[in-house]
């Protein structure tokens, strides 16, 4: 130490550097694959037994408490918050992983790109064409739900992959997700169009220039969060009055965020901004939706097995992985598009048993589908969310476990292997 430094000083930057340390630490943790999932998991699992439990009558009634005010259309209950305001946290982390991969990541490449991305739209068809198959013949008014189906929840399913594929080719979690980020975006324009009833253009237009004003101000030169929350929070509520799902406006943030460094800054700011917000969206919103859209009560609802449940069950367990290996099979024989080193198409299996996992999104295009004013039987909501649940619970298990098959069978190719995080 030279005479003239403050032994003081230096504690109180080592202190601050090890407090950053720590913080850091904490939020990669909770961002993880494994973490988030879990978070997510027993969020959801907690939500489904108070909604069966003796205590029902007061968590529904919790859920339907109207908050906010009146006077900007925002007197909204419990549950349409988390499903309309902390889903749009979750969207905009999805628009930030959006942007960056078309800009610096896998969907840069069109060629490396083709195949998952030719497998997410096949994943979404076939899923939606069983459902059709199942509900038209005997409930053709429930096929308002033809989407529910068609949904991969990116968190579980990276969630499975990372405890049960380790040691699996790193490429084969590239694919997944590839796949899974663009089936996202296919789901969002879903939403935008299909559930969108009316629309209020003065109010949309005036959410797409606050979304301008945003995407202005985030590629300053420096970061101004005072400036850029209050503009997001303009967004979400103009898109919200427009009558188009309000998580669109998070993803649409999130595209207006630069996906290159700039002004001498070591990372670009869709990585910075999603370091900042990803443990917010893992650790409070996404397990809050969970907990209150997973709380479906089956005693006493009426007839939860039904056409619409079926449908649903057969569409994620069964209709994920037959489009996702028959669009790849298909793509690969007929177009130069080909698989990256270390995938084939037998090891896709899991990966499509995977996409099977709907739930986040599946639940939120349920209660679109289903809602009150869809005027439908009201046991078509809950009959939806269980076949939902059982269906991704199905997908998971069976992925799971065949992913553990592959690798007790050899699957630690040369390529580098997938690895747990710390």
């Amino acid at each position: 130490m030279r005479d003239d430094e403050d032994p003081t000083e230096i504690e109180t930057v080592s202190d601050a550097e090890s407090a950053s340390s720590r913080n850091a630490g904490w939020r990669g943790w909770i961002s993880g694959d494994i973490q988030g999932g879990a978070i997510l998991l027993v969020a959801a699992i907690l939500g489904f037994v108070l909604a069966n439990s003796p205590w029902r009558e007061g968590y529904h009634s919790m859920l339907e408490t109207v908050v906010g005010p009146s006077s900007i259309h925002l007197d909204l209950t419990i549950a349409e918050w988390a499903a309309d305001g902390l889903l749009a946290i979750f969207f905009f982390v999805v628009g930030l992983e959006l942007k960056h991969e078309f800009v610096a990541g896998s969907l840069r490449n069109p060629r490396r790109a083709g195949v998952p991305i030719a497998a997410a739209v096949g994943g979404m068809v076939v899923p939606a064409l069983i459902f059709v198959a199942i509900v038209a013949p005997s409930d053709p008014e429930a096929l308002r739900g033809w989407a529910t189906p068609t949904a991969t929840d990116i968190a579980f399913a990276l969630a499975v992959f990372a405890v049960f594929g380790r040691g699996l080719p790193a490429a084969l979690r590239v694919f997944l997700m590839t796949l899974a980020v663009v089936d996202d975006l296919l789901g969002i324009i879903v939403i935008a169009t299909v559930y969108t009833d009316t629309i209020d253009f003065v109010m949309l237009a005036a959410g797409l220039v606050s979304v301008l004003l945003f995407g202005f101000v985030a590629r300053a030169q420096r970061t101004r969060w005072w400036v850029l929350l209050p503009l997001a929070l303009l967004a979400w509520a103009f898109v919200h009055a427009s009558g188009v799902h309000s998580t669109v406006a998070g993803v649409l943030l999130g595209f207006m965020v630069p996906a290159v460094a700039m002004s001498g800054e070591r990372s670009p700011r869709t990585e910075t901004f999603g370091e900042t917000i990803a443990p917010i969206s893992a650790g409070v919103a996404l397990p809050l939706f969970a907990f209150a859209s997973a709380g479906v009560t089956v005693i006493g609802v009426g007839n939860i097995v039904q056409p619409v449940s079926i449908g649903v069950f057969c569409g994620l367990v069964f209709g994920k992985v037959i489009g996702v290996v028959t669009t790849t099979f298909l793509v690969t024989k007929l177009t130069p598009l080909q698989l990256a080193d270390g995938v084939t198409l037998r090891s896709l299996l899991p990966v499509g048993l995977l996409t099977g996992i709907g739930f986040t999104v599946a639940l939120l295009i349920a209660e679109l589908s289903f809602s009150d004013a869809s005027g439908l039987p009201a046991d078509h909501q809950p009959a939806a969310k269980v076949g939902i649940l059982l269906g991704s619970l199905v997908a998971a298990v069976l992925g799971a476990g065949l992913l553990r098959w592959d690798v007790r069978q050899g699957g630690r190719a040369d390529e580098v292997a997938v690895e747990l995080p710390e």
